[in-house]
């Protein structure tokens, strides 16, 4: 193989998974067993967030967090957090690319496995499975750069 070619395989973006792992998980029921004896018409809150950092380079950890409280009438039936993490190898990608690789691509892989755990740590607490919808990363992706833009923009004037 030719240097020439060795160069530019190199640059050709390059993308693995290394580990996916929970980081943190946290589950309360405070209102147990009483809340086991009402009629079951729960209200959910959820609350998303991601946070990507380099650990080394081409090596990125990127966590999922998601917390959902859950009411049945006023009392809250359980609280869980889920950190979902994974290390990804990601290199020669432009940095707005790597941004939306971090922001959207990365958590889309890890949302199956968050999904998995709650609905496996609620089932455990004794309450009726809790199956997430898909969410879409790429449009709340894009909606963070459009609130990043728009605080820019506030900040000149």
């Amino acid at each position: 193989m030719s240097d020439e070619n060795a160069t530019s395989q190199n640059q050709q973006p390059q993308f693995s998974i290394q580990k996916i792992y929970v980081k943190d998980i946290s589950f309360e029921a405070p209102n147990s067993p009483a809340v086991f004896k009402e009629e079951w018409k729960p209200a959910v809150n959820l609350d998303l967030n991601t946070n990507a950092e380099s650990i080394e380079e081409n090596s990125y950890e990127v966590v999922l967090r998601i917390t959902a409280t859950v009411k049945n009438g006023d009392n809250t039936a359980y609280l869980i957090e889920v950190q979902q993490a994974g290390i990804f190898h990601i290199a020669g990608f432009e940095k707005e690319d790597l941004g939306s690789m971090l922001g959207s691509f990365c958590p889309n892989i890890l949302f199956p496995y968050t999904r998995e755990v709650i609905s496996d740590v609620v089932t455990r607490g004794g309450f009726p499975q809790m199956l997430l919808a898909p969410i879409n990363f790429d449009a709340l992706y894009e909606q963070h750069l459009q609130q990043q833009k728009q605080q820019a923009d506030e900040q000149k004037h």
